[in-house]
């Protein structure tokens, strides 16, 4: 009788085991954190390769099927045109390349978004006459796309070198 009335009488947390609680949840948080935030940026920076990837493939399929019409003669060509997409909507838009396809052949359905754009700057372009790693544009054509971000990749590289 005695330990029945203790034990109704109980009726919730004590100070020591809400302070004990809360101690073992900071911890837990302060681990799990840290590996959440990597993970995030491991996401982005997957996405940001595979973005990448699709571009370049794109805009070397474009070049690709526009050499196979100067080739077939198809479409004819001035002196200082070199092939590569001169706005980034061509490869959206697609060409016949002069009836080489029976079709518009489209190169991109959407222009992939870089993850790590913060300022919604787009993707730093590169023309065929622009040295490889220079971040001013040419505005020809473009031969190349890169990330605009300053940001470093968890393996020590910057993004805007990838």
């Amino acid at each position: 009788m005695l330990a029945s009335r203790w034990l109704g009488s109980r009726r919730g947390l004590t100070l020591l085991e809400l302070i004990i609680a809360l101690a073992i949840l900071s911890v837990l948080a302060t681990a799990v954190l840290p590996l959440a935030e990597v993970t995030v940026k491991r996401n982005k920076e997957v996405e940001l390769r595979r973005s990448l990837r699709l571009i370049r493939t794109a805009i070397d399929d474009y070049k690709g099927d526009y050499d196979k019409a100067v080739q077939q003669k198809k479409i004819i060509t001035s002196i200082n045109e070199t092939g590569f997409p001169k706005e980034m909507e061509e490869l959206l838009q697609g060409s016949d390349w002069g009836g080489l396809y029976p079709f518009k052949k489209k190169y991109l359905r959407r222009i992939p978004r870089d993850p790590f754009d913060a300022y919604d700057q787009g993707w730093g372009l590169r023309a065929y006459a622009d040295e490889p790693d220079s971040t001013v544009y040419g505005g020809s054509d473009i031969y190349d796309v890169y990330s605009q971000s300053d940001g470093i990749g968890l393996d020590g590289t910057a993004y805007n070198t990838w």
